[in-house]
């Protein structure tokens, strides 16, 4: 959960919400065929759950007031890979600002496999 204040007021954004916003937004990005599990645990839970998650394979980490997201995915073949991921960075860092007004420090993208 991240609270921000401001001279209106608190405003409260949970971390469902900033992961859902950056699931959203990496799967319409072009060269992106899926997003993969973060960890052992999330494999776990998603064959647990068995339905699909918007924000498998995104983490958010939150630090001096900047945020730091981390995405694993996979890409289409045949795809320019460097192009892919510069352009979900700029989304991402885009889409995160214009709707929590919070700083992106980092995205880092992790590139796990590719699917034809």
């Amino acid at each position: 959960m991240i609270i921000v204040e401001n001279h209106i007021g608190k405003i409260t954004i949970t971390a469902a919400y900033l992961s859902a916003l950056v699931g959203y937004t990496v799967t319409s990005c072009f060269g992106v065929s899926d997003m993969n599990d973060a960890s052992p645990k999330e494999a776990l839970l998603s064959v647990l759950r068995r339905a699909k998650q918007i924000d498998k394979g995104v983490t958010i980490q939150s630090k001096d007031k900047k945020l730091i997201v981390n995405l694993h995915i996979s890409v289409t073949f045949g795809t320019n890979i460097s192009a892919i991921a510069d352009s979900i960075s700029n989304k991402v860092r885009f889409a995160v600002e214009e709707a929590t007004g919070i700083t992106v420090s980092k995205v880092n993208v992790f590139i796990d496999g590719m699917n034809s």
